[in-house]
């Protein structure tokens, strides 16, 4: 029992090379990588249910006292215990840091504050002219649940 696959005419075939690109393939392997990126992006922000106020990093060590600046729930600024007016914050801190435009500034903010009062008064200090300016939060107790 022979068969023929020449087909006999002295054809090669009916079925001729495809040159045709089969986008098949690169479809399913660009699905699957949009399928991880979907699934991996949400992870990689970070401003997600996040609680400033607490964190167990140590202190920061250093020869100079800062100056701190603080906001109260009711959006008043306090530059150490006097109170201070928006517009003159910046001029009181050039006469407390000796016109030191590299000195230690830490901006204390209640929780329960609006974030952008905060980003305000760090955009007041920092148009001053001042270069380090941090935001401050409380360490938990020991034992405290997390």
């Amino acid at each position: 029992m022979a068969i023929n696959l020449g087909g006999g005419s002295g054809r090669r075939g009916r079925h001729r090379p495809m040159a045709d690109i089969n986008v098949t393939p690169l479809v399913d392997v660009m699905l699957v990588l949009l399928i991880i990126f979907m699934v991996t992006a949400p992870l990689m922000t970070s401003g997600v249910n996040v609680d400033l106020p607490k964190t167990n990093a140590a202190p920061v060590n250093a020869d100079t006292k800062p100056i701190t600046v603080t906001i109260k729930a009711d959006g008043q600024v306090y530059l150490g215990d006097d109170v201070v007016n928006t517009d003159d914050l910046v001029g009181k801190l050039q006469a407390a840091s000796q016109n030191d435009p590299a000195h230690r500034i830490f901006v204390r903010g209640d929780q329960h504050i609006d974030y952008g009062r905060v980003m305000q008064v760090m955009g007041t200090i920092t148009s001053g002219g001042f270069t380090k300016v941090a935001l401050l939060a409380e360490q938990p107790a020991p034992g405290a649940a997390k």
